[in-house]
């Protein structure tokens, strides 16, 4: 295997074709992320996954599984979750002559949720969830609206803490989302590029607040696809500054870093052009990123996705891209230490059933 596995890519269909098997095979794809089309049932998602680890054991199975309008699996047993709106509402919510008592509340409740969600996906051979979205609540920003705990940075860490203490519980990783938040801007980065014209102390003292003060407990991060205009003329997730001097050098972070999905419009904008997949992924590398993200290049033949292997593995031989030792151990520490339970244990467990009953 090489000594760096940066890409994550995905399938089309609910089944490996040749093709998929192919280029999961190769040394520079570290994983792939599923989607609603690749699933029909829990019998057959088990059986794609253990598919995927028989070609590579050390490939990550990943998933944006959050809870509310962003959970790919809702039927044949898999719990829906309520979106972490519904966490921090709980939190304002104190019984009669107890103050407090919402927020101890909503805290089990967010440890039961990231529980379950870990635990109903692992039993299914998943191995990480991009989760928790970390954005406060201006809102300002349709694409995160109710994904978003609450507007206090406070309440969103606390609450942020407890749900990745319930995936930790179920032997699951946590990726905090969108550094250094993307809750302040309007525009969807899908198809624009956001702006942010706050200043990097103001960013710092609030939309940022919760990426060190959760620096020892997140075991990895998504940067947002936005430009904060007085740091930096690149978005984050192609910045030196915001990834290597803030988040890791200021705030000590130790975790893995992923692209959000560089096949978006917004996110292949960099100094006035366009990007190439290419040409993101090698940005974004070289910026600090460790693995980026390619989502829905399979559709319709992939061709993009051939590329982009090819490329990256040009790009080594002609040293126009260094692979990194430190970046490919953070993507192995992600993976699961140990099996999960199977789907008929976990429903029959009490610790399941008891994080059913604290779910709002």
């Amino acid at each position: 295997m090489t000594l760096h596995a940066p890409l994550i890519l995905d399938i089309e269909g609910q089944h490996l074709t040749d093709v998929d098997r192919r280029r999961l095979a190769h040394p520079l794809t570290g994983g792939m992320i599923l989607f609603g089309r690749n699933w029909q049932n829990r019998a057959q998602l088990t059986d794609l996954c253990a598919e995927i680890k028989s070609i590579r054991p050390d490939l990550l199975i990943a998933v944006d599984h959050e809870g509310g309008r962003v959970q790919r699996f809702r039927t044949d047993g898999f719990t829906p979750l309520p979106p972490m709106r519904a966490l921090g509402e709980l939190w304002h919510k104190d019984l009669k002559g107890q103050p407090g008592s919402g927020a101890l509340k909503a805290c089990e409740a967010a440890t039961s949720a990231g529980f379950i969600l870990a635990s109903e996906l692992r039993a299914c051979g998943v191995d990480f969830s991009f989760t928790p979205v970390l954005d406060l609540d201006h809102g300002e920003s349709c694409v995160i609206g109710d994904r978003s705990f609450d507007r206090d940075p406070r309440v969103v860490s606390l609450l942020a803490r407890s749900l990745m203490h319930g995936l930790l519980q179920a032997g699951m990783g946590n990726c905090g989302k969108h550094f250094p938040g993307h809750g302040a801007v309007r525009a969807d980065s899908h198809t624009d590029i956001p702006v942010d014209k706050r200043s990097l102390k103001t960013i710092l003292a609030d939309d940022a607040a919760p990426y060190p003060w959760l620096s020892s407990v997140l075991t990895a991060i998504m940067p947002a696809h936005v430009i904060y205009t007085r740091v930096d003329a690149r978005p984050a997730g192609f910045s030196r500054r915001w990834l290597q001097d803030i988040l890791r050098g200021q705030m000590g972070f130790q975790g893995a870093i992923f692209t959000d999905d560089l096949s978006m419009v917004g996110a292949r904008q960099l100094e006035g052009r366009s990007l190439s997949y290419t040409e993101a992924v090698l940005a974004a590398l070289d910026a600090g990123c460790d693995q980026a993200l390619l989502c829905n290049q399979s559709v319709g033949g992939g061709a993009a996705l051939d590329e982009v292997l090819d490329a990256l593995a040009e790009s080594v031989v002609k040293g126009q891209w260094l692979p990194n030792e430190a970046s490919e151990e953070r993507r192995l520490n992600l993976l699961p230490r140990a099996l999960g339970r199977s789907w008929d244990e976990l429903v029959r467990s009490s610790d399941y059933m008891q994080a059913l009953d604290r779910l709002p």
